[in-house]
């Protein structure tokens, strides 16, 4: 471990969530970084979890940690390997991941830690987790390290075709994310666009300026915000579709790599430079610090049935338990239900009228519009979003108190699990 990965703003826990359900063969490093980063959060963080993946392979792990018995496991004969698509989603119903998002559903797990491939990740979740009522499509959302405090940028990758209805959407999730996860009452929204003015941009981002201009509850629209404004902080969230932001990520990624390459350089190319260095050792250890995307534990993948928090696939220990971390404070801050709130507020429909959730509130905003369908097994009167109970998970399988059915899914026990 290289420290403590204390990621800056995080969310004040205000109430004691189910464990946290992490993919133990996810990444490059699976399972022993993955298992080492899991330890690291329980000790430095306090963040109750569960280990999802082969239990023989785990339970050695935990064993050579010191922590043999006391984190949870649950078994998975299958994993998603980093070169699989969006069909692994189909093609292997018990995998980790699988699994995990079944542990959400039954409420024995308050959220999804996975640094596996995103594409599998994101529609393994979609499949298992479905969307909230009234939600188009989810968008991963990701902190870019900005100053005087963090910016959100959202979408990251999940949805690369939008309708400006979609950005919307967006823009309510990166509000509900940046209120719990950076504690802003009315956090500034920017649509990334070509140019500061509203005329900018293809049709798509055109009318999204439109919409959001126009006025939504509980969106604070600030305007286009360009490339370049990105890392200086002038807005709080930026909105954009999959391709564009993953694009920028990337971008960013990379010139920060070249830019601390070329530091490092300069300030070890002679004497008097290494002394210089040395004199202002704290100083760049900060700004190290900052600039390590595993300080912030990933993307978040809103507008689901649950919490699903999406570690960079070569992730070390350091960056799961950051991402352990921000996955139990998401979950402590009810994202989800922010989510939904934020989404019901907004008026998205491409035909002027208020959709699903905003239904409910006709009355009161004078709009007449015909009576909302009845909630689907999905909706939120099914409960499933509902603050997750005891969970009866155990070290110990022999001390699990789960009845029959469920409980097969604790390690030690011969039979595979279900899939969802």
């Amino acid at each position: 471990m290289t420290g403590r990965a204390e990621p800056p703003y995080r969310a004040a826990r205000r109430s004691r969530p189910a464990p946290v359900a992490v993919d133990a063969m996810g990444g490059d490093h699976g399972p022993d970084e993955i298992v080492t980063g899991a330890v690291a959060a329980v000790r430095e963080h306090g963040v109750r979890l569960v280990l999802v993946g082969p239990a023989p392979r785990i339970r050695a792990r935990l064993d050579r940690l010191g922590m043999a018995g006391r984190i949870p496991i649950v078994h998975a004969d299958e994993a998603l390997s980093m070169d699989e698509g969006a069909l692994a989603s189909w093609r292997k119903p018990r995998s980790s991941v699988a699994i995990a998002c079944h542990l959400i559903k039954q409420g024995r797990a308050s959220a999804l830690v996975s640094a596996g491939t995103t594409a599998g990740v994101v529609a393994t979740a979609r499949l298992r987790l479905k969307g909230q009522q009234g939600v188009m499509r989810p968008a991963i959302a990701v902190t870019l390290p900005t100053r005087p405090r963090p910016t959100v940028l959202l979408d990251a990758g999940a949805t690369a075709d939008v309708k400006p209805e979609t950005l919307v959407q967006f823009a309510a999730f990166g509000t509900a994310y940046a209120q719990v996860r950076l504690g802003l009452a009315r956090p500034r929204v920017g649509l990334l666009n070509i140019g500061s003015e509203p005329g900018k941009g293809d049709k798509v981002t055109k009318r999204a300026y439109e919409l959001l201009a126009a006025g939504q509850p509980g969106i604070e629209f600030a305007g286009n915000v360009e490339g370049d404004g990105l890392l200086t902080g002038a807005v709080d969230v930026v909105v954009t579709d999959g391709f564009t932001g993953n694009v920028a990520l990337k971008t960013l990624e990379g010139a920060m790599r070249m830019a601390s390459a070329e530091v490092r350089a300069a300030l070890t190319a002679t004497r008097t430079a290494r002394v210089g260095a040395l004199l202002q050792r704290r100083r760049l250890l900060g700004l190290r610090e900052r600039f390590d995307s595993e300080t912030y534990g990933g993307g978040v993948l809103l507008g689901l049935n649950g919490t699903v928090v999406i570690a960079h696939g070569a992730s070390h220990a350091r960056a799961i338990a950051a991402a352990c971390a921000l996955a139990q404070d998401l979950a402590a801050g009810r994202i989800v239900e922010k989510v939904r709130e934020q989404v019901a507020a907004t008026r998205t429909s491409r035909f002027g009228r208020w959709t699903h959730g905003d239904r409910d509130d006709r009355d009161r905003h004078g709009d007449a519009a015909e009576p909302s369908p009845s909630p689907g097994p999905d909706g939120p009167a099914s409960g499933k979003d509902a603050p997750p109970s005891a969970t009866g998970l155990s070290a110990d399988p022999a001390e699990s108190s789960e009845p029959a059915g469920p409980a097969e899914l604790v390690a030690g026990r011969q039979e595979p699990p279900a899939g969802a």
